[in-house]
């Protein structure tokens, strides 16, 4: 088959690699009619994620049609699937309390050993995305081996277009976990850094939810604007002093849930960003925090911080003493995919989210390493990309 594969940073190719087979069970394979380019898949082409090996196949956003199916396996053949990016047992303790992406049984144990040192204990399982998260091929190919096939994918009616649900995968619901996260309450003022694919959900769901006022931070006029046609106010931090526009905007209080939706590659000019830059760039840190320590420092006493962005490693200069005198509460995490996912499909049926605004690009799998150095380079235009394997 074709697939998407890693060959060092910012070299990814579509090279022929074996089809997947069945090894367990519980397994499905996938035929992926649509996937797409995640903005944390771009850690990953940065070359800042630590365990990407040479031929790993990218990608962890992706839906298709089962063509095959382990005993063990509750799918059938030719049903349209949506796959979660988390891959979960569904029968350890973190499963059972519905905290998929902390699952004990996914990631196996020759990886774990790369990831305790990093994270103190063994992390769950992500398609595509490094050893440290099992080592799992992703679905930036035709086909994919999806493990524990009767708990993640979730089966969609036909007559749904594949770019109103595929989000469901990944950025849709990550988004609307974040803005959960914030504890959201009649009245709230909710500031969200960063209007990527992600950052925008999370506009998009914080008002749902009910926030009265919420402030999209970013510096590309398009994706500023689509926060704009969402319902945010929005600042360009390259034009404004982000601090003290956000404590005018409140009225001298600060936002009253904050949301990091950028990750560890912030941008900006801001002096330790400069130093997370040059620290990143020899290899001595692997995050540019900037962004986290802003919301810290901007979010009002008592509120809450909430962070979907990635994050890989350490930090330094952490602002400690505003986040414990101010009493703040932080939570983040990789999204519990399966969590919300039949209730965001019933939202998407019934017009309550739009799925497809976002989406600037479609290209076809072998246009994949365009697609990525585009979406790297030129973020105004390319906001979204979605790829089609066989196209």
């Amino acid at each position: 088959m074709r697939a998407l594969t890693y060959h060092g940073k910012h070299d990814v190719r579509v090279d022929t690699v074996p089809d997947p087979e069945i090894v367990n069970p519980r397994d499905a394979i996938i035929e992926v009619t649509s996937t797409a380019i995640c903005g944390s898949d771009l850690h990953l082409y940065n070359g800042v994620i630590p365990a990407v090996m040479n031929g790993d196949i990218l990608g962890h956003e992706f839906m298709g049609r089962v063509v095959e199916t382990g005993p063990g396996s509750t799918l059938k053949k030719g049903q349209r699937v949506v796959v979660p990016f988390t891959i979960s047992c569904g029968q350890c303790f973190h499963c059972n309390k519905q905290q998929y992406s902390a699952c004990d049984n996914s990631n196996p144990a020759e990886n774990q050993d790369l990831t305790t040192p990093l994270y103190g204990r063994p992390v769950s399982a992500l398609f595509g995305y490094s050893h440290l998260t099992g080592g799992y091929p992703g679905g930036q190919a035709e086909y994919v081996r999806v493990p524990f096939s009767d708990v993640g994918p979730i089966v969609i009616p036909e007559g749904h277009d594949d770019e109103k649900v595929l989000f469901l995968s990944d950025i849709l619901p990550t988004g609307w976990m974040a803005a959960e996260n914030c504890d959201i309450e009649e009245g709230d003022t909710v500031a969200v850094w960063g209007c990527g694919p992600v950052g925008l959900f999370a506009v998009q769901s914080a008002l749902l939810m009910g926030a009265h006022q919420v402030i999209a931070i970013d510096h590309y006029p398009r994706r500023l604007e689509l926060a704009r046609q969402l319902g945010a106010e929005v600042i360009d931090f390259t034009q404004t002093h982000v601090l003290e526009a956000l404590i005018e905007m409140t009225g001298g209080v600060g936002p009253d849930a904050v949301i990091d939706a950028v990750g560890m590659e912030s941008h900006g000019f801001a002096v330790d960003n400069l130093l997370d830059t040059v620290k990143q760039t020899v290899g001595l840190g692997l995050d540019r925090a900037h962004v986290l320590r802003e919301c810290i420092m901007a979010c009002r006493k008592g509120g809450r911080v909430s962070v979907p962005g990635v994050y890989g490693g350490f930090i330094d200069k952490f602002p400690l003493g505003s986040f414990m005198e101010k009493g703040l509460q932080m939570r983040t995490g990789q999204t519990h995919v399966q969590r919300y996912s039949q209730d965001l499909l019933k939202r998407i049926e019934a017009d309550e989210i739009d799925t497809t605004f976002l989406i600037s690009h479609r290209l076809p799998l072998e246009e994949a390493p365009t697609g990525y150095a585009n979406f790297y380079s030129q973020q105004n235009d390319w906001t979204k990309v979605v790829l089609k394997p066989g196209a």
